[in-house]
C-alpha cells in the first residue's frame, strides 16, 4: 500500500558522514522555507531537481511524464514543508515521494499507448567528432534504448529497486528504507530485475545484429 508523503518518516542515510553533510546543507534552507521564504524553497528546488527528474525519467522512461511527475514531487514538498524535520537529510524523503508519484503516473497511463523516450539520454558525453566516436555514440544510443525498454517492462517494484540500487547507486539498506521494505526483498527484486534485463538485452541486440 502506498504511503502518503506527509506520513513518511525517513531514517538517516547509510553513510553517517554523508548524512551529516546533507543535513547541514539542507537544514537552513528547510528552516527558511518553512518560515515562508520563497528564495529558500527555490534553492531547494535547484539543489534537488536533477535528482528528482533523473529518477523520474528512469522510472517512467518518458520525458513528458517525468517532467509532470517532477512538478508533482516538488508540489508535495511545498505542501508538506511544515511536517519536515530539518535535522534529517531531505534526499531520502524526495526519493520516496518520487517513487510514489511515478507509481501513480504509471498506473494512470495503463491502457494507453506508451513509447519509450530516450532522446534525453546523454550518450555523447566525452565523445569527439571523429567517425569512430559517431559509431560509438550510435551503439551506446541503441544499447541505452534497449535498456530503457527492458526497465519499462519490469514490474514497478523491481524497476524501482534496481534503479535506486544500480543506477542511483544507493546502498541496499537505504533502498529498503526508501521503498518501505526489507533488505532481503530488495536484494531479491534487484537480482530478478538484473536477470530479466540481461536476457532482454541479449535477445534484442542479438536479433538486431543478425
Amino acid at each position: 500500500m502506498q504511503v502518503e508523503a506527509a506520513a513518511l518518516t525517513v531514517e538517516e542515510v547509510t553513510d553517517p558522514e554523508l548524512s551529516r553533510r546533507e543535513v547541514s546543507a539542507d537544514r537552513s534552507l528547510v528552516v527558511r522555507a518553512k518560515a515562508g521564504e520563497t528564495k529558500a524553497f527555490d534553492e531547494l528546488l535547484l539543489r534537488y531537481q536533477r535528482q528528482v527528474l533523473g529518477t523520474a525519467l528512469r522510472l517512467l522512461a518518458n520525458r513528458d511524464d517525468a517532467r509532470d511527475a517532477s512538478q508533482e514531487v516538488f508540489l508535495r514538498l511545498f505542501r508538506h514543508l511544515r511536517t519536515l524535520d530539518p535535522d534529517r537529510a531531505l534526499a531520502p524523503w524526495l526519493y520516496r515521494v518520487t517513487v510514489n508519484v511515478c507509481r501513480d503516473f504509471g498506473r494512470r497511463r495503463k491502457g494507453r499507448d506508451f513509447q519509450v523516450d530516450v532522446d534525453w539520454a546523454d550518450v555523447s558525453a566525452g565523445a569527439g567528432p571523429g567517425a569512430e566516436d559517431v559509431d560509438r555514440r550510435l551503439i551506446l544510443s541503441e544499447e541505452w534504448r534497449v535498456l530503457q525498454q527492458a526497465l519499462a517492462a519490469l514490474p514497478e517494484k523491481e524497476r524501482a529497486a534496481i534503479i535506486l540500487r544500480d543506477i542511483e547507486d544507493l546502498e541496499t539498506r537505504e533502498v529498503a528504507r526508501i521503498l518501505g521494505t526489507s533488505e532481503v526483498t530488495v536484494r531479491s527484486q534487484v537480482s530478478r530485475a538484473r536477470l530479466k534485463i540481461k536476457r532482454h538485452m541479449e535477445r534484442v541486440l542479438d536479433r538486431r545484429g543478425q
